[in-house]
């Protein structure tokens, strides 16, 4: 076994604090990682402080992980020892189900294996995750990081990216079309990056003019201020594709009317209580409202080529391990732009 030093909620109500445990053994098919980087999504806060339910402590959040290659099994053949590599937010699937075989390990209809605050397939062991010094998982579940990729702003890529690219890829977004992408957060900032590296005419509406210059920054052509209801109205059916990042409670049928006939409108955001849709937001001109997760193994590695192709990468904030308390409490607030990152060289001090 391999001894590694993390960081780790012990139960609900306690900070993370300092934890050592023990990695298996790179099997045959196994690619054992030194870990760099690893981005803090907020759903590690959630999962953390069990606000979803179900938690498994002691727990070593982190899911946008990114390394470097130090040992492979003797059957790997798509990595070496010196790679760069990273780990998104799942490590295993059942590979045999129908969405498995389509390389949408994400929808696994058995259960895809989740990269931390998860059972192994064996039952027994319980995943931990990034904020630690080191990984094991098989090559199948394993990215290729690209060479012209910062890799510390690379990591949210395994979360933050895909969950924005895979919506935007399935519902084929392209140039011609106009995007508005609600909400400027962790999420939000990398749709208006990769719509805009499509080819989309790009919107950003947000709650308030706050974030404007920051927006128009990032890519976007025009900001909507969703609270003023003269501007929302001069918006009505112009848009064809809304990407909701979204994750507080708020009127979805003030954006369903933004939508041209036979558009979408795309959940990406975990709001905490069901949100209402009223049945005339859809029906009279055939409007569509969906949700999306991550996206399968395959996808993740398109939109890592993708990003290196366009150069983009997440904004971030990079923390020691030693803050990662403090950026949570920053992270209910909103206040961070628009993702942090942990140096994992700062576990090792």
């Amino acid at each position: 076994m391999i001894p590694v030093r993390a960081y780790a909620a012990q139960d609900a109500k306690s900070p993370l604090a300092p934890f050592q445990f023990e990695r298996r053994e790179p099997g045959p098919t196994d690619v054992q990682i030194e870990i760099l980087y690893c981005g803090v999504c907020h759903s590690d806060l959630h999962q953390a402080r069990d606000e979803w339910g179900g938690a498994l402590f002691p727990m070593v959040p982190g899911h946008e992980i990114v390394g470097r290659v130090v040992r492979v099994g003797d059957q790997v053949t798509k990595f070496k020892a010196g790679d760069m590599a990273g780990v998104g937010c799942m490590v295993d699937s059942c590979r045999t189900c129908p969405s498995c075989k389509e390389g949408l390990e994400q929808y696994c209809e058995v259960a895809n294996i989740q990269t931390y605050n998860a059972r192994s397939k064996d039952g027994k062991t319980v995943n931990q995750g990034g904020y630690s010094e080191a990984i094991v998982v098989d090559e199948a579940f394993v990215l290729r990081i690209p060479e012209n990729l910062d890799p510390a702003a690379a990591a949210p890529l395994l979360c933050a990216g895909i969950t924005t690219y895979s919506p935007l890829h399935h519902w084929k977004v392209g140039p011609g079309q106009r995007v508005a992408v609600v909400g400027l957060g962790g999420l939000g900032h990398m749709g208006v990056k990769l719509a805009k590296a499509m080819g989309a005419h790009v919107t950003v509406i947000s709650h308030t003019d706050r974030k404007k210059q920051d927006a128009l920054r990032l890519g976007a052509d025009a900001v909507i201020v969703s609270a003023n209801k003269d501007e929302m109205a001069a918006q009505a059916g112009k848009f064809d594709f809304i990407l909701d990042t979204v994750s507080a409670q708020h009127d979805l049928n003030a954006y369903l009317r933004l939508l041209r006939r036979d558009g979408h409108l795309v959940l990406v955001g975990a709001p905490e209580k069901p949100l209402e849709v009223r049945p005339f937001s859809l029906i009279p001109m055939r409007k569509s409202f969906s949700g999306s997760m991550i996206g399968g193994i395959q996808e993740t590695q398109e939109m890592l080529d993708f990003c290196a192709k366009h150069g983009i990468v997440s904004d971030i904030e990079l923390i020691s391990i030693q803050q990662v308390n403090d950026a949570y409490e920053r992270l209910v607030k909103g206040d961070v732009k628009y993702r942090f990152v942990i140096d994992l060289a700062s576990l090792r001090k």
